[in-house]
């Protein structure tokens, strides 16, 4: 029996071999993977969905949390959704081997550069299974290999992707080790990944802060990472009232679990006692808790009096805090002390506040009169996401086949020599 070491290691050899190989892939394999992987899960949701239930049932007798709950089931329209990722993923433009605009040096020497795969990339995840086809895809696609390495809450879903991501694969005559999912719940094998610089270029964590604060303790490969997301949504003085509550109810309703909810509603002070009561009343009826500052609360009595800490919190629940702010000024002062840098919108209609918020809010995404929820790669057209970066570098933001990918030099001359 091999150690887990061991088993990493070989892992991370077969994933060189394979990446390798993947940069003489063709768009048309990657595509016919593709789709033969959308093709599949669409004829196996049934199995899918038991060995999904098998970890559902682990999970609540382990009493998960709703929000983990809810990123861990596969419902069919989660499946639906991955389905459509990866038909998307597939017509989309190839990115490996696109070039720069040329430059013609005086000698004649044309220079340019070349997006090629950043080479073998490791995921580490929880909970959410749909990240398996997701980074899988992309992966695919930019032409990287790829090890992903779930959470022991989703082994069974993880594992039954995993064998209908080989079937396609197989399908397009791919290399097999192109995708590999780590069978073992164990956690050594996070420890291995990440410090395995030999056959892995970067890691991409996605999950809670505890896993990705000790990864970046203990990380020597790069990390492609986001904390969390504290998201904010602004409603300016110059809002349109009833767009702003649909927005607001949106960002913090659609889904309390995903990295976009809104966390913290900012509302300026001349609008505030038109627009909190009606609002305030429709999230507490619709079973969120208030959290807010002395003006909020004086508007909202239900409301509990917030602390520093909720103003800090992630709260990937039916949790809101909610501060009453003199100008926007102000909100952006706030949003910079206690965002995280992943996604805060402004709800207005003066041009110049939009132009403002969008300039000094210093976030991976800013938008203007949109709800957060859409921090999504799929909502942006990149077909799914590996994950949402807050770093500067490499990528920022949802991380799409252009974020898997980086560049190289390419010169090309008619015998010029150097004097």
């Amino acid at each position: 029996m091999m150690t887990i070491q061991e088993s990493m290691q070989q892992i991370g050899q077969q994933a060189r071999k394979a990446s390798h190989a993947m940069l003489r892939a063709t768009d048309k394999q990657k595509a016919m993977a593709l789709e033969a992987m959308a093709h599949a899960l669409d004829a196996q949701r049934g199995s899918l969905q038991a060995a999904n239930n098998i970890d559902l049932e682990a999970g609540r007798a382990k009493q998960l949390a709703a929000p983990l709950l809810d990123r861990l089931t596969l419902s069919d329209r989660s499946i639906d959704t991955m389905i459509a990722g990866l038909r998307q993923i597939a017509h989309m433009a190839d990115p490996v081997g696109s070039l720069t605009a040329t430059t013609v040096r005086p000698n004649g020497m044309q220079v340019a550069q070349m997006r090629v795969p950043l080479g073998i990339i490791g995921i580490i995840y929880e909970s959410r299974p749909n990240v398996t086809i997701d980074a899988a895809a992309l992966c695919l696609k930019s032409g990287n290999a790829t090890i992903l390495r779930g959470g022991s809450e989703a082994l069974h879903s993880n594992l039954a992707l995993g064998k209908i991501i080989r079937m396609g694969l197989n399908t397009a005559g791919l290399p097999e080790h192109a995708v590999q999912v780590v069978e073992t719940p164990d956690r050594a094998a996070v420890g291995a990944m990440i410090t395995m610089t030999d056959y892995i270029d970067v890691i991409i964590p996605r999950g809670g802060k505890e896993l990705i604060k000790r990864l970046a303790n203990e990380a020597r490969v790069p990390m492609i990472k986001h904390l969390d997301g504290n998201c904010h949504v602004y409603v300016d003085k110059h809002a349109d009232l009833e767009k702003a509550a649909e927005i607001a109810f949106n960002a913090k309703t659609y889904r309390y679990g995903v990295c976009g909810a809104m966390e913290t509603l900012l509302v300026h002070q001349d609008i505030a006692t038109v627009f909190l009561p009606t609002l305030g009343k429709r999230l507490i009826t619709h079973g969120v808790e208030l959290r807010g500052c002395s003006r909020t609360q004086a508007l909202l009595p239900s409301a509990l009096a917030a602390t520093d800490e909720d103003w800090a919190t992630e709260y990937l629940g039916p949790v809101l805090a909610v501060r009453v702010v003199d100008s926007i000024a102000d909100a952006i002062d706030h949003i910079t002390r206690w965002g995280s840098g992943h996604t805060d919108s402004i709800v207005t209609e003066h041009i110049q506040a939009a132009q403002q918020f969008q300039r000094e809010v210093d976030s991976s995404s800013v938008y203007v009169n949109l709800p957060t929820c859409f921090a999504d790669g799929f909502e942006y057209g990149l077909g799914a996401e590996i994950g949402i970066s807050t770093n500067r570098l490499h990528a920022r933001g949802p991380v799409g086949l252009e974020g898997l990918t980086t560049l190289k030099w390419v010169l090309q001359g008619n015998g010029q020599i150097r004097g």
